[in-house]
């Protein structure tokens, strides 16, 4: 696979890594953040700030034909941009985003208590896009690419290094953050049987940039109650943390997703 999305007459056009997992019929959430960040990225005042926050409202499912990506400035400040973006279908507003983009300056001075976590990597690096698959551990697990292993109740971790989102085109360290952020279902919402949250929405927040091709994210927390899930997740590289993910997801107990069948169904295909 070269890339998740071609452009056709302005449009995104997915290929089957793009698909929903819940639904071929419909669009992936991985991929829809990945080309609204894209989208959003097309205003940032530059290098010199850091895109410090996206959001990304699912309100419907994106339908997996041509797609294509509105957006606008509303605010335009020395140190603040916010960029809005929407995928409209059919007439229907399917997905909205905000992207806040803030300056950067220099640390003020003092300390801060913060948090101690061990974020650990794979000893072989993932020097190409899809490296060795999705890698990913459980608890105190070794990294693995068996999903029949990562079918348990403990904390997961997940490393990777993703395909170009477009064809033609070399994927951005935002848009391989915002990719990646809303994969966070998949440490935060897999259990024993499978995962059985669908995301309504994804909050990426990032202090900066990601560095070198690999990321990986570390589940922090999961609370549900009533089949509505909150999870949150710490995104990192090899350089350590760089910001958070958190999820909100609804039951989707009729339509769980039962990882190692998901994956021997692509391998296939």
């Amino acid at each position: 696979m070269s890339a998740y999305f071609k452009i056709v007459d302005g449009c995104y056009v997915g290929n089957s890594w793009a698909a929903s997992p819940w639904l071929p019929t419909q669009l992936g959430g991985h991929g829809v953040c990945g080309i609204l960040a894209r989208e959003l990225e097309t205003h940032s005042p530059g290098k010199d700030f850091i895109p410090a926050r996206m959001t990304v409202d699912l309100l419907k499912p994106v339908l997996n034909e041509p797609v294509v990506v509105q957006s606008s400035i509303v605010r335009d400040g020395r140190r603040v941009r916010v960029v809005d973006a929407s995928i409209v279908q059919h007439g229907v507003v399917r997905v909205r985003a905000t992207a806040m983009f803030l300056a950067i300056s220099q640390q003020p001075p003092g300390a801060v208590w913060q948090a101690a976590h061990q974020f650990p990597a794979p000893t072989h690096r993932l020097d190409a896009p899809g490296g060795d698959g999705l890698l990913f551990k459980s608890g105190d697990a070794d990294w693995s690419e068996d999903f029949v292993a990562g079918q348990n109740d403990e904390r997961k971790y997940s490393w990777q290094n993703v395909w170009p989102l477009v064809e033609g085109e070399q994927i951005t360290p935002f848009q391989r953050a915002a990719f990646v952020a809303d994969t966070s279902n998949m440490v935060c919402n897999w259990g024993t049987e499978g995962i059985g949250y669908i995301n309504t929405d994804m909050t990426m927040t990032l202090s900066r940039l990601p560095v070198g091709p690999e990321l990986g994210l570390l589940a922090q927390d999961q609370v549900a109650a009533a089949g509505i899930s909150v999870g949150t997740a710490t995104m990192y590289d090899r350089l350590g943390p760089l910001g958070t993910c958190v999820l909100t997801g609804l039951s989707n107990a009729q339509h769980q997703i039962d990882m190692p069948t998901w994956i021997a169904h692509f391998a296939e295909a």
